[in-house]
């Protein structure tokens, strides 16, 4: 399975079994010529309905395939899709073109920036804004370092979110981050004021030419002193001139887009697809 992953021409991070195996409630899989092409279905029961769903911290899954990928392809695999699964509700990666009338297709837009340019060419296409903040940072003396642990990252999560993470998600977390580092394709990076408390980190994974930046949370103070702004640049700078694909993760919402453009980033679609196989009575279970 991890072979193909590996070699898939639209491999992710997400897809390994042990990612899967962290965030899955329980998955399974549709596999052809001997996993040249693999699709994990990642599957719950709720009163007895058997459903598929998209995992916490996994943006996108689908198919995967060391060969050429056409819609068609897609669609055979989402045709042997078990009938047990009434509901399903996926997020398709951003390779995929899919043309499958019984599924509601809903766009979603991720944002992805090309890193194999130099550090100048790169931080010459951040918008003003951008650029300011960043001044901003430095002018506090926001500094830059690796030294931050998945825990402090995780209590400074917690001191800073509105709507509060669940413990399963926390926990989930933890063990993205520690195996992700254990495994050499993870990053945590700290920004640390000028009396060395950490005011905000960001956690990457970095894996089949992609940099996902899953993970982020900014202080009180981080977010008066623009310190994000200077970890973004920062790990733009450390990556610079390499074949890596920065992904932002999102997003919809034009305030958080606004800032990953701000760094040069551009849109790019992926699909959400929602097949509802239920009875009449029981379409209400979707909700």
């Amino acid at each position: 399975w991890d072979e193909c992953i590996a070699g898939s021409v639209n491999g992710m991070v997400y897809a390994y079994s042990w990612y899967l195996d962290i965030v899955a409630h329980g998955w399974d899989a549709l596999v052809a010529d001997d996993y040249q092409s693999v699709f994990p279905l990642v599957h719950n029961v709720k009163f007895g309905i058997h459903y598929l769903y998209q995992p916490y911290f996994t943006q996108q899954l689908g198919l995967f395939s060391t060969g050429h990928i056409t819609p068609e392809l897609v669609s055979r695999f989402l045709d042997a899709i078990p009938a047990k699964f009434k509901y399903i509700s996926i997020q398709l990666n951003t390779y995929l073109r899919v043309d499958y009338p019984s599924a509601k297709v809903i766009g979603r837009i991720t944002h992805h920036l090309d890193l194999i340019e130099t550090y100048p060419v790169l931080s010459g296409r951040y918008s003003t804004n951008t650029k300011r903040n960043i001044s901003r940072a430095v002018a506090h003396g926001i500094t830059i370092s690796k030294g931050v642990t998945p825990m402090q990252m995780l209590d400074l999560k917690r001191e800073s979110l509105i709507v509060p993470l669940k413990k399963k998600q926390f926990q989930m977390l933890t063990r993205i981050m520690t195996q992700s580092l254990e495994r050499g394709v993870g990053q945590l990076l700290g920004a640390y004021t000028q009396r060395n408390e950490l005011c905000a980190s960001a956690f990457f994974l970095i894996s089949n030419g992609k940099a996902i930046y899953l993970l982020a949370s900014s202080g009180k103070e981080g977010l008066e002193q623009r310190a994000m702004f200077a970890l973004v640049d920062h790990f733009i700078n450390l990556h610079s001139e390499t074949p890596l694909i920065l992904d932002f993760e999102g997003s919809d919402i034009e305030s958080i887009a606004r800032f990953y453009k701000g760094f040069g980033a551009t849109p790019c679609e992926y699909n959400r697809l929602v097949i509802n196989r239920l009875p009449l009575i029981l379409k209400i279970f979707r909700r």
